[in-house]
């Protein structure tokens, strides 16, 4: 888990080097486009992920996780990383504390919202709209949630599911991706292409394919404890890559949010 969170937030740190060149939608685009294209050379999923009602659930699940994607690389662009992850995790924890009736689940969600609250009071005076992206990517996080566990199933029904909704993500953004292409950009094809590549690899591939390993030795209830690791290794990486030393009062922040997603296991 620690290195698929690594892997995770060097990509993403990777990201914020190229905001200076693309914006921060589009990069989140890239990130997607290098993850499609690794995932079909790499599992080649069948015509039948791509149509019908399990295409067009695939293709809500790429969407969705495409808008927290370019959510979350705005909230970045703004804002350090490890707070920004750290806010990110309300939706998740909203989405085990509204589905559910036990006192731990809701005890998390106040703790996260204690922490979020902790957290924002620290960054308003910077970046209110830092802020608001990074609610937007823990609810588009959400969204990924309950639309991701429409396509769970056989590890080999997973995989080409993911693929076909990255892919479907990837093709439908491309005329959006068209208007925000900024007219001054300036960068060789290939190092272009490489930067797309080494964002969908590290950004999605590895941390995918890390996840599954994990989910296999832990099981699913570790697994979710296990997430508690994430605002962590953010924080590290945006300390260490972007210089982004976080407060005492961020750290309290971050604090708080590791012990809600630690409470809220399963």
């Amino acid at each position: 888990m620690a290195l698929a969170g690594g892997s995770l937030y060097v990509g993403s740190a990777l990201a914020v080097g190229l905001f200076e060149v693309f914006p921060p939608a589009v990069v989140a685009w890239f990130r997607i486009s290098g993850a499609a294209v690794l995932l079909l050379a790499l599992h080649r999923p069948s015509l039948e992920a791509f149509i019908d009602s399990r295409g067009f659930n695939a293709a809500v699940f790429g969407l969705a996780t495409l808008s927290m994607n370019m959510l979350f690389y705005e909230a970045i662009a703004r804002i350090p990383m490890g707070t920004a992850v750290a806010i990110e995790f309300l939706g998740p924890i909203a989405v085990a504390a509204l589905g559910s009736r036990s006192l731990r689940d809701w005890s998390a969600l106040i703790l996260a919202g204690a922490g979020v609250l902790v957290i924002s009071g620290t960054v308003l005076s910077d970046s209110l709209s830092g802020i608001a992206f990074a609610l937007g990517a823990g609810a588009a996080w959400a969204a990924y949630i309950v639309v991701g566990s429409r396509i769970a199933g056989t590890a080999g029904a997973s995989w080409d599911s993911l693929t076909a909704g990255f892919t479907w993500a990837a093709v439908l953004a491309l005329p959006v991706m068209v208007f925000f292409w900024p007219a001054d950009a300036d960068m060789p094809t290939l190092n272009l292409l490489g930067l797309i590549l080494g964002l969908g690899l590290l950004s999605a591939a590895v941390p995918y394919s890390l996840d599954q390993i994990v989910m296999r030795i832990a099981g699913a209830a570790y697994f979710a404890v296990l997430q508690a690791i994430l605002p962590i290794v953010a924080a590290i990486v945006g300390a260490i890559a972007l210089s982004q030393w976080l407060t005492m009062a961020e750290l309290i922040g971050i604090v708080l949010v590791v012990a809600a997603v630690a409470l809220r296991r399963p």
